[in-house]
Formats: structure tokens, C-alpha cells, sequence
């Protein structure tokens, strides 16, 4: 019987973006669900602390009717942390890749900068402002994904999904199919309350990051160490290792699964 994935995606990439990664789950027997976009359905509107996401998310795992294996690539892993502390009964373990635990120090800073302004400078928010968001064709859109930063280590077929499967058709070319001001509205109620103490964790935790990634700090790994049954592992690859080596994220999860099952 296949075993159930629930994964949640980065902000600003809907979860077709990631169908190599799943295809590669597939075949050992994992059945992975997931919503495509979060934060885009109106009865759960971009609120701060990402209250509504995680309520979201809540949501879809109550149907489901068995507990879940919760993956989640940066704001992804958040939610899943947040709903595992609330509705532990709901998973058999979280994984997050790449994607902050957000201690005490970490949370000052966002509340501080929240209150005075200037919380697009230290969230990826200031950067999706004025992004570019329409294309004339394909083409167009995967030369331009192509030569940014952020994509250039991205495994052919994963930025062939994400040109695929982020932009929509429009009557001038194509568009961003995630709405930038629910993306931008995500950065800026980043959290800055707490889940719960790390010992009310009650489900396995896996933290990995990667190498060259400066998302998950060393504050955000102790606070991990803090938590039953958790552990920090480190990947080859930055903050979008999940898209950059989909293959090796895939057997990074069965092994860990696999483990987990055997404790």
C-alpha cells in the first residue's frame, strides 16, 4: 500500500515546479499529495504569522484520513512545523528542507522590523517588487529564469517545469501564474510568534539545508537539537537544493522515511 507525502512548496513556486521530485518518490511508493498554489484560495487570505496558511494546511491534512509524511522546501517546512505543533495526530514526521525554525533572535528582529518598516529589507520581499512578471513566449521566459541567480543551478527539467507551470497564458503572452502581491504578502507576516517549546514537538523532524544555502543559520540548528527525535542534515547545493538535485532529495527522503519507520 502506498504511503502518503503531503509536500509544501517555496513561496512563489507552485508545487508542479517539483514534479521530478515527486515522479522520482513514485515508484518506491509514495503517493505525494499537495495543494498547487498555497495562499490563494479566499477562504484563507495571506494573514500575519501565517496564521491562515498553516489553517490551510490544516484543512487539506483533515481530509486525508491518515497521518502524513509533511515535506516542505522553505515556507513549505515552516507551515508543516507550525501544523505538526498544533496537530501532531495529523503526520508521521515532518522534513524540512531548507526552511528556518525561526528562534527567539530570529523572531525580535521580525517583530522590530514589522513594527518600523523595514521588514522588505531583510525578507525576499524588496526583490519581488517590480519583478518582472509577463513574457512574450516560453522562449522568452526560460532565457530570462535562466541567466538570474536564483535558477542557475536548477536541473533542466525543473526549470522546464517551473517555465511550464508558473506562468499562465495570457491574451499579450504569459504570465506569473502566483499572484506577486499574495507572494509579497507572504514575506512580510513572515512569523514572529512562537509555535510551541521545541520538547512539544511530538513527531520525528528532519532539518536539511543546504551548503551553500544562508536561510537555515546556525541558531535556527540549535534550536533543532532542542526537539525530540530530530536531526540536521547538510546537502550539497544552496536554498533551492530540492530543484537543483530533485534526485538526490528524493533519496534523501526515502532513506530518511525508511528510518523513521524502523525506530
Amino acid at each position: 500500500m502506498s504511503q502518503a507525502i503531503f509536500f509544501a512548496h517555496a513561496n512563489g513556486f507552485p508545487s508542479a515546479t517539483y514534479g521530478k521530485l515527486f515522479a522520482a518518490l513514485e515508484p518506491a511508493g509514495y503517493r505525494v499529495l499537495h495543494l498547487e498554489q498555497h495562499g490563494h484560495d479566499p477562504r484563507f487570505p495571506v494573514s500575519d504569522n501565517w496564521e491562515a496558511l498553516v489553517a490551510e494546511l490544516i484543512h487539506h491534512l483533515e481530509q486525508q484520513g491518515a497521518p502524513v509524511w509533511g515535506v516542505g522546501h522553505s515556507l513549505g517546512g515552516v507551515l508543516h512545523y507550525r501544523a505538526a505543533m498544533r496537530r501532531p495526530e495529523l503526520y508521521r514526521g515532518v522534513v524540512m528542507l531548507d526552511s528556518p525554525l525561526l528562534p527567539l533572535t530570529s523572531r525580535l528582529v521580525i517583530r522590530t522590523a514589522k513594527r518600523f518598516g523595514f521588514i522588505d529589507r531583510i525578507t525576499p520581499a524588496g526583490r519581488t517588487l517590480g519583478r518582472r512578471e509577463a513574457f512574450r513566449d516560453p522562449d522568452e521566459a526560460r532565457a530570462y529564469f535562466a541567466s538570474k541567480t536564483l535558477f542557475r543551478h536548477f536541473d533542466p527539467d525543473c526549470l522546464e517545469d517551473y517555465v511550464r507551470h508558473a506562468l499562465r497564458p495570457t491574451e499579450e503572452g504569459l504570465r506569473l501564474r502566483f499572484d506577486p502581491a499574495t507572494e509579497i504578502g507572504i514575506y512580510r507576516s513572515v512569523p514572529h510568534t512562537s509555535p510551541g517549546r521545541p520538547r512539544q514537538f511530538k513527531v520525528p523532524l528532519a532539518v536539511v539545508r543546504g551548503a551553500n544555502s544562508r536561510v537555515v543559520r546556525a541558531q535556527d540548528l540549535r534550536l533543532a537539537r532542542r526537539i525530540p527525535r530530530s536531526q540536521c542534515l547538510t546537502v550539497p547545493g544552496g536554498h533551492m537544493f530540492p530543484l537543483e538535485r530533485p534526485q538526490d532529495t528524493a533519496e534523501l527522503l526515502k532513506g530518511l522515511f525508511a528510518r523513521w519507520e524502523e525506530a
